[in-house]
């Protein structure tokens, strides 16, 4: 039986419904915070591709760097709410509100909503192969006997693979020195040189260090092992509870309408689960993941939880 508050609620959800049926009506627009060609706008511009085959319509990426991704962020959280305008939104979201208070948005939690993850990708920890270690535990002893003696390496303060090495002394006790490059490239090239000794890096960039015998691979930063370097333990092994990773998902300006979400959401989930892209990204070291709106959430509001933490508590400030 018609109630008369399913009447009185009609005319509200009417709107909704309608724009639903029409949408898409016009070209997609991705966007994304990091320049073209990395890992976050390869990954991006492949699903976006997947993503166009169950809506019908392009969907083009737009890279809108700056502002430790704040450009890209805050132009999608100030769009028009009607699912044309989406952002490649990254664990940046819940570092910058403690790193760097001043950037927008402020709220991403409010500003933004989720859509559905996109992936995750660890970090290989590993050293210069003069270090006397061959496992975390070995590393973690060594730093001990030898504090403030052993330089670690990062792609920028800040960054999440900066975080993990300041998760990691947070949970060890151990004393390193962070010294911060402009991109993991150019710390790459100082690991080699042995004027750092350590450094957590994306599996991408490792990887073929690693094989080549230039680095001693210790562990991978992810609570599972990579496939694409299964022979690397957990740092959890030693470290119980460890877990930092850099993630990816798809996000929407806050006053999206749900059924406009929900079509987002469906055409994201067969990107995602495509056997073909999950194992061209799984060679890369990137795990492509299936995630609906309330998982991407949840992962966000507990990484801004912990990365806020540990940034106040390490007293971690933006170079």
């Amino acid at each position: 039986m018609t109630t008369r508050r399913a009447l009185l609620a009609a005319p509200v959800l009417l709107p909704a419904i309608a724009h639903a049926q029409d949408f898409p009506s016009r070209p997609i627009s991705v966007v994304s915070g990091y320049a073209p060609g990395g890992l976050t706008d390869v990954v991006s511009r492949a699903v976006a591709a997947r993503m166009e085959r169950e809506l019908g319509v392009p969907m083009v990426v737009e890279n809108r760097v700056g502002g430790a991704t704040a450009v890209a962020n805050t132009h999608v959280a100030q769009s028009r709410p009607d699912g044309h305008t989406l952002l490649m939104g990254t664990s940046t979201l819940a570092i910058n509100p403690a790193l760097q208070p001043s950037l927008t948005p402020r709220e991403p939690m409010r500003e933004l909503l989720p859509v559905g993850m996109v992936f995750r990708s660890a970090f290989v920890l590993h050293v210069h192969p003069s270090l006397p270690v061959s496992s975390t535990a070995e590393f973690i002893a060594h730093c001990r006997a030898n504090p403030g003696r052993v330089n670690f390496g990062s792609s920028g303060t800040g960054a999440v693979n900066h975080l993990a090495q300041a998760l990691l002394a947070s949970r060890t006790g151990i004393d390193v020195v962070h010294i911060p490059f402009r991109g993991g490239v150019p710390a790459l090239v100082e690991l080699r040189q042995n004027r750092i000794q350590a450094m957590f890096q994306a599996v991408l960039e490792a990887a073929p260090v690693l094989r080549e015998g230039v680095t001693k691979g210790l562990a991978i930063s992810s609570a599972a092992r990579s496939p694409a370097l299964p022979d690397l333990p957990p740092v959890a092994d030693a470290v119980p509870g460890f877990d930092a990773v850099f993630w990816q998902g798809l996000f929407v300006p806050a006053g999206t309408p749900d059924p406009v979400r929900a079509r987002l959401a469906a055409a994201l989930n067969a990107a995602t689960e495509d056997a073909e892209l999950r194992a061209r990204m799984a060679q890369q070291g990137v795990d492509i993941v299936t995630g609906d709106a309330a998982s991407l959430s949840g992962l966000l509001a507990r990484e801004t939880v912990q990365w806020g933490e540990l940034i106040r508590t390490a007293n971690i400030r933006p170079e």
